[in-house]
Order: C-alpha cells, then structure tokens, then sequence
C-alpha cells in the first residue's frame, strides 16, 4: 500500500469519525474512489444513497428500525398463504374459501400468489445468471436469514417455490429498444447454465437467493413498475459490495441494507424503467437523446459521422443508461465508476457525461469504422481502463 493511499485512507476515516458527517466533503473524498480497506466503501454508499442520516448519533436506533421493518416485509410478502409459521406465532387454520386456491375473488391470497408466481419466474431466471464470470453468487451466504431457513418454519424458500411451481415464465421482451445486443465482457450466460448450480446443504443459502428475495420484495412493495429485467445488474453490485463488508456488524444485515439503498436508487432512477414513461422528460428515450446533445456540443464532427451512418442513441446507451454501464465493464471497474457517480449530487447527469466521454475516446476508432464495426465498438465497448474514462467525463464536465 503506498503512502499516499494510505494517507487517503486516513482522510477518509476523519470524515466519517466526524458526529455529524459533512456530505460536501465526503462526496469530495469519494468522487475520486473510496477504499475497500475497513469497510469504508460500504459505509460511504449507505450515505451517499440517502440511506444513514448525516448525524452518526442516531445510527443505532435508525438501523435496528430500518432492520426490523425489512424483517417485517419478509413475514407479510414470503409466506405462502395457508402454510404454517411455527415460529412466528401463527398456527395453521382450516381451508376457509376465503383462503383456498381455487376462489375465484382476485384479491384473495391465492390469486396473489399466483401472480407473484409471475414475476418470481422472471426474477429467479435473472438472478440465477448474475454475474456468471465470479462465483461469489452462487457461493453460500455467511448469514442465512433464519426467518427463511429456521428448520420450525414449515414452508418453502423461493427457490422451492420456483423449483416446484408448474407455471411457466412468460416470455419478457428483454430490451424495449428492439436491439439484440452484442455480449459483453466476462457476461457470456454459457459459463454456468442455470441447471447446474451446486445443490447447498440444508440451511446454506447462495447470494443470489439473497438478491432474488430483494428483488421479489422490492416488486411486491412497487406494483407499479414490480420487476423489470435489468433490475438485477442494479442491486447486484450494490449487495456484492455490502455483503463482503469486512466489518462483520455490517455485513451481517446486509440484506435489509441493500434492500433499502437499491430502493432508494431506484426511486431516483425508476423512470427509466416504466416504458409508460418512455417519451417523456424523465423517461428514457429523453436521456438516450441527451447523450447525443452533449456529443454534438463536444465533438461535432464524431456527432455528425453517427448521425450519417445511422447509429442512433437507443442502439446502445439504452444499456448504459438503464444499468448503470453495470454490462459493459467487469463487476470491480462497475464499482469503481458507482464510486463517482453515487459521490455526484446530480449523479445522472453525470452518468451522460460518462456515457459522452466513452464515445470521444474511441472517436478516431469510430470515424474510421463503417456501419457494422462501429455498432460492434459500442455495444462491446474496448475501453477497459474506468480510470480514463472518468478523467475524461469530469474534464467534459468541466467544460473543457
């Protein structure tokens, strides 16, 4: 470790020994990437995503209610209705028709179980494949949910649930743009086949259990956008980074944790993801074209190439865009970049600028390259180094 990361890593213990935090200068530290030691990135994201309040005071109490409310989601939306909860004081009831598979009211338990059947299929078909490159995934967790797997509790996880459901996944239309898009690196979904994961022992659970269940919870509390494919490469990196906190305190809720930060990620970001909205102001095909307008303010002659051959926005920074550029780098540069854009007070302007830079720094490429080789550039973007790529969004926004 050189002196001066070591000298950063103290900066940053400073900032956050502070009783009340100063966002301006944490947002500062973290702009330019936060360290992994101590777990300090994780802390860091929990503020920076609106999730611990700047007064370090009332920690405690916030977390143990933020913790217990989480709990409670897990009680009301997991149990399958008409199923024992032992220890959760609950005892099985006759089968009334008021709680049986076959009445016919769409509002009873069954009917919703049912349909939440619907999206679990899609979310476990999502999650089942996140990140195929790394095993961390499909590894087992350090801390199961006991709530899930206490051996009292008679009923099945999701996964069983998944596993034993005869209904089948309809067929979800995997990018609203149209486009079929070119593999990414370290994305191939041949790496593990999703039917020959390693079976855990009774009361393991891997991560990707973990993030379906938030997933599933996230889609249950939201009815109005419920699950979107994509959603899993957002509170991916985001649980990774949680669940491998070194602090042990930490990581040992980072279930609820992550639950909570994605969802108020999402509550900035989920206009991108209702297809309603797609047209509108906050709506995605808006900021794909803004992508565009910022290129044709910094590099006119690369803006106008793309425009002669035809490479319209929604080709490619429909991706970018939505995911957060989780595809186009592998998981510890999507990190990285997270690092800056979460630390930016207008992080989605700043992700235009990002997606902006990407295009100026391969623009002799570009403006050399027809039709086919420039679509294969982008929707497989060659630039690795995140580094350059945030130096060149922050000189762009600079105005350089």
């Amino acid at each position: 470790m050189s002196s001066s990361y070591r000298i950063r890593i103290q900066d940053f213990k400073v900032a956050l020994s502070e009783e009340k935090l100063d966002l301006k200068v944490l947002r500062e530290l973290c702009f330019s990437g936060i360290p992994f030691e101590g777990g300090i990135r994780a802390l860091c994201w929990k503020v920076l995503l609106n999730y611990l309040p700047l007064d370090q005071m009332i920690w405690d109490s916030f977390l143990k209610k933020q913790r217990e409310v989480y709990s409670q989601f897990l009680k009301e939306m997991i149990i399958q209705p008409g199923i024992a909860k032992a220890n959760l004081g609950l005892s099985r009831e006759d089968v009334t028709m008021e709680d049986h598979p076959l009445n016919p009211n769409p509002d009873s338990k069954w009917n919703n179980y049912f349909r939440d059947n619907e999206v679990l299929l899609q979310i476990d078909k999502d999650v089942r494949r996140l990140y195929p490159d790394m095993a961390f995934f499909q590894r087992p967790t350090d801390y199961p949910c006991q709530l899930i797997l206490d051996p009292q509790n008679d009923y099945e996880t999701l996964r069983r649930r998944v596993e034993q459901t005869t209904l089948k996944a309809q067929t979800v239309d995997r990018n609203r743009s149209g486009v079929t898009n070119v593999s990414s690196p370290g994305k191939a979904l041949n790496l593990y086949p999703s039917n020959e994961y390693e079976v855990l022992p009774s009361g393991c659970e891997a991560h990707w259990e973990v993030v379906e269940r938030i997933l599933f919870i996230y889609a249950k509390l939201n009815p109005g956008i419920a699950y979107v494919q994509g959603m899993n490469e957002v509170v991916g990196p985001i649980y990774y980074t949680f669940a491998t906190d070194p602090n042990n305190e930490w990581k040992e809720h980072a279930e609820a944790d992550t639950f909570f930060c994605f969802t108020n990620l999402m509550s900035e970001n989920r206009d991108m993801f209702i297809k309603s909205l797609d047209d509108s102001q906050c709506g995605i095909t808006y900021k794909m074209e803004s992508v565009y307008s910022m290129l044709k303010e910094k590099d006119m002659d690369l803006y106008m190439k793309l425009q002669e051959q035809n490479i319209k926005p929604q080709y490619f920074t429909f991706r970018w865009l939505t995911l957060l550029l989780s595809q186009e780098f592998l998981l510890p540069d999507v990190i990285r970049i997270w690092d800056t854009l979460f630390s930016d007070q207008d992080r989605f302007d700043f992700l235009i600028l990002v997606c902006c830079a990407m295009l100026v720094l391969i623009r002799d490429q570009l403006l050399a390259g027809d039709f086919t080789v420039n679509m294969r550039l982008l929707q497989d973007y060659p630039i690795s180094d995140v580094h350059t790529i945030l130096a060149k969004a922050k000189e762009l926004q600079g105005g350089s």
